[in-house]
């Protein structure tokens, strides 16, 4: 059977810079890394990932966090951790944790515990400051996609901003009366939602229209956004003629709680979300882009790096979103909209 000997060997190395050349870690030219990657794959040698961490250290593994991972943008952000990993040759080990739920508090309070990965990826955990402090005191490099940037590094987008944006659209397209649909949130997306309620109340503040700015409480589900907008949308008195949803599922609530009031979206209720979910196209949502798998690839390389460099800063790193017209907003009227219509740009007069 092939072997570590056998790869130093034929790429003319010793064995422990042939070690340190499939294992990633520690100094070893490109060259060098070349011949023995080139070597071990002309006789077939794989290293075994005990052989990596007896040469390198390193389990070779890295636990991934999250309180679901059954809803969307969880999914998402997994696929492109594990797409990153796979292409650094690292293991994921997932630990499912639920809000509220005992498989919660045993992760907290045993498995995380045994440290058996390299460093940790916390997603859309935005758990208590107990529980950040029993990550940070693993002693493992952290680094979260969406939560606080005060002690560990973060991936997010700019929640205030995107919520700032999507409303900036409605405005521009002649809207006055416009509703946030979010902000009641109590689970794990509660910081989320109110930085976008900030950035929906900031804009509304700036257009001139902070008497004009209606807040319908709602959880952040499909449901919820249904049952929401079901009550506000029913009171013809209050009803708005725009929606800035705190996402997309509250959003997709909101425009069928309106088809079957009768409401007609685009032409009598204009709604835009965030996310790109992927139920957005098909509902025809108009909606600020983001890329949860970018996310998650993003955070895979600042935590390596954060392994190759135990000395390195915590950093909050911002992506950005992209606004996606599709058929769920249109001008209240062509004559007040700043925006494109039908092909002409009107000037806002």
């Amino acid at each position: 059977m092939s072997g570590i000997a056998e790869v130093a060997r034929l790429a003319g190395v010793s064995k422990s810079t042939a070690s340190r050349a499939l294992g990633g870690t520690g100094y070893v030219s490109d060259d060098t890394r070349r011949r023995v990657v080139d070597a071990a794959a002309t006789i077939g040698y794989v290293p075994s990932t005990s052989a990596v961490s007896l040469a390198t250290g390193r389990t070779q593994n890295i636990g991934v966090v999250m309180p679901y991972v059954n809803r969307w943008f969880f999914a998402e952000v997994l696929e492109g951790i594990q797409q990153a990993l796979l292409e650094r040759g690292l293991d994921l080990t997932l630990y499912d944790a639920k809000p509220g739920s005992d498989a919660r508090n045993r992760i907290f309070e045993d498995f995380l515990a045994r440290k058996r990965f390299d460093g940790l990826i916390a997603v859309g955990l935005e758990p208590d400051h107990e529980e950040i402090d029993r990550l940070v005191r693993i002693g493992r490099p952290l680094v979260s996609v969406v939560g606080s940037g005060e002690t560990t590094t973060v991936v997010e987008i700019d929640d205030d901003y995107v919520a700032r944006r999507a409303t900036d659209h409605l405005i521009a397209l002649g809207h006055r009366d416009i509703a946030f649909l979010g902000g009641g949130s109590t689970t794990h997306w509660a910081q989320v939602d109110r930085r976008r309620l900030d950035g929906y109340f900031g804009a509304m503040e700036s257009a001139g229209l902070a008497d004009h700015a209606y807040h319908i409480v709602s959880e952040v589900t499909l449901p919820g956004g249904y049952a929401s907008a079901v009550d506000a949308l029913g009171d013809v008195r209050r009803r708005p003629t725009a929606i800035v949803a705190t996402c997309d599922e509250v959003a997709i609530g909101a425009i069928i709680a309106a088809r079957r009031l009768g409401v007609q979206v685009p032409s009598d209720l204009s709604v835009i979300g965030i996310d790109d979910h992927e139920f957005a196209e098909m509902f025809s949502l108009t909606t600020l882009r983001q890329s949860p798998r970018e996310q998650g690839r993003v955070a895979v390389e600042l935590l390596t790096a954060h392994l190759d460099d135990p000395s390195m800063a915590t950093k909050v790193v911002r992506m950005q979103a992209q606004l996606v017209v599709r058929n769920s907003t249109t001008a209240l009227d062509p004559r007040l909209s700043a925006v494109a219509v039908d092909g002409r740009e009107h000037g806002g007069r």
